[in-house]
């Protein structure tokens, strides 16, 4: 039995192993465009550098709507008078949670009557209508929250786009960007397309509320939902989690378009799903292999930290071993310096995979909008040239067609 087992393993790997080297064979082409494009991308950050940084951007936006959201959740909560209610020991105290009046509790019966009962801070609140709709308020501050972050990022995938736009459509390389690239982009995206931004940025927030309320839903009625309520709201919370990842991946080319083009978000949009579905193939390979590269490179950058961090917590150096504190127990702090590092290494690979996306996309429209001519030349770098079997045609080799 054990040998019938093995040999139905070896079995599947075999067909597994065949259906990769047949993927690989009909898809080498797509392949070696996708790594001419990551290189390509190298050569784009190499030449705009300003671009690794703008993370820090982000991040610091980010950071204000966080510190916005908190303060405002605050307030919310903590509006309204202190309500204290008597907390009893006995279970038969008539007067458990009714409210009561912490500087005159003392002088009433209550104590006599509940032994060990006290007057204590149950929460802040009051009857008035503002303090029945402070859940509507504080959903509200959410939507806010989560509109402004995609905003925000938004914003940063609209420059990065712009500045890396610019790269591609030069015609002489490097010498024909402009000076500032990135500054300049991130200029045209204040200026032109903040309501486009902002409208892409709200369609997505609307979704993620929906997920909010959707979560909150299924905790509250975690005890007493029956089997089609917990099928249904499994059934809901999957499908908007789709439709999240489905208009985040719109949204984002949606940007490029618009920054490539200076259309309106619905345009773009529109035109950027279908020239990505006229090259469904060659974006599902490149999204593998920047997806897999990417990652690697993470948990490259992550892993090295962890290895310096695990001999300076240990003190396995004699260069570290006079700075380096005493630890009895370094696995927290070494996973937290490998957590941190795995979360900088994404904020600024995140501007590699964006770099790539535009090139992309600025690829594809290259291709359906140029022949190669004199009047119409391809705007791709040679080694594109060369894989695609695409040459430059002058007018004399330029075919003529009639009618």
């Amino acid at each position: 039995m054990t040998w019938l087992v093995c040999l139905f393993a070896v079995i599947m790997l075999c067909v597994v192993e065949v259906i990769i080297i047949l993927m690989l064979i009909f898809l080498r082409n797509r392949i070696r465009i996708a790594i001419a494009l990551l290189k390509e991308g190298s050569r784009a950050i190499g030449y705009i550098m300003s671009t690794l940084f703008y993370p820090i951007v982000t991040f610091i936006l980010i950071a204000i709507c966080i510190s916005y959201w908190a303060v405002t959740a605050v307030f919310l909560a903590t509006s309204g008078e202190p309500v204290y209610k008597v907390m009893a020991n006995q279970t038969l105290c008539k007067y458990a949670n009714l409210t009561c009046d912490p500087e005159t509790f003392n002088t009433t019966n209550v104590s006599k009557l509940c032994p060990g009962a006290q007057c204590t801070f149950a929460f802040y609140g009051g009857e008035s209508l503002y303090h029945k709709y402070i859940f509507i308020f504080q959903l509200a501050n959410a939507f806010v929250f989560l509109w402004l972050v995609n905003f925000a990022i938004a914003l940063g995938q609209c420059t990065l786009a712009g500045a890396f736009a610019s790269y591609y459509w030069a015609s002489r390389k490097p010498a024909d960007i402009p000076l500032w690239p990135l500054f300049s982009s991130f200029g045209r995206a204040i200026r032109y397309h903040t309501g486009s931004l902002a409208f892409g940025a709200l369609i997505l927030a609307i979704v993620q509320l929906i997920r909010v309320i959707l979560e909150y839903l299924d905790h509250k009625l975690k005890g007493t939902q029956n089997s089609f309520t917990r099928f249904l709201l499994c059934c809901l919370k999957c499908c908007f989690w789709c439709l999240e990842k489905f208009l985040k991946f719109i949204n984002r080319n949606a940007y490029i378009m618009i920054a490539i083009y200076g259309k309106n978000f619905c345009t773009s949009a529109k035109e950027a799903f279908f020239l990505l579905m006229r090259n469904v193939v060659r974006v599902a390979v490149l999204d593998k292999v920047t997806d897999f590269l990417l990652f690697l490179g993470k948990i490259l950058v992550a892993g090295g930290v962890g290895v310096l961090a695990f001999f300076f917590f240990t003190q396995r150096i004699p260069v570290f071993a006079q700075e380096a504190p005493t630890l009895n127990y370094y696995w927290v702090p070494l996973l937290t310096v490998i957590i941190g590092s795995y979360l900088v290494a994404h904020g600024f690979f995140s501007v590699y995979a964006m770099c790539v996306d535009t090139l992309f996309l600025c690829f594809c429209e290259d291709l359906e909008r140029n022949d190669g001519s004199t009047a119409k030349p391809y705007f791709m770098s040679a080694s594109l040239h060369r894989i695609l079997g695409k040459k430059e045609l002058t007018v004399k080799t330029r075919p003529r067609f009639s009618l």
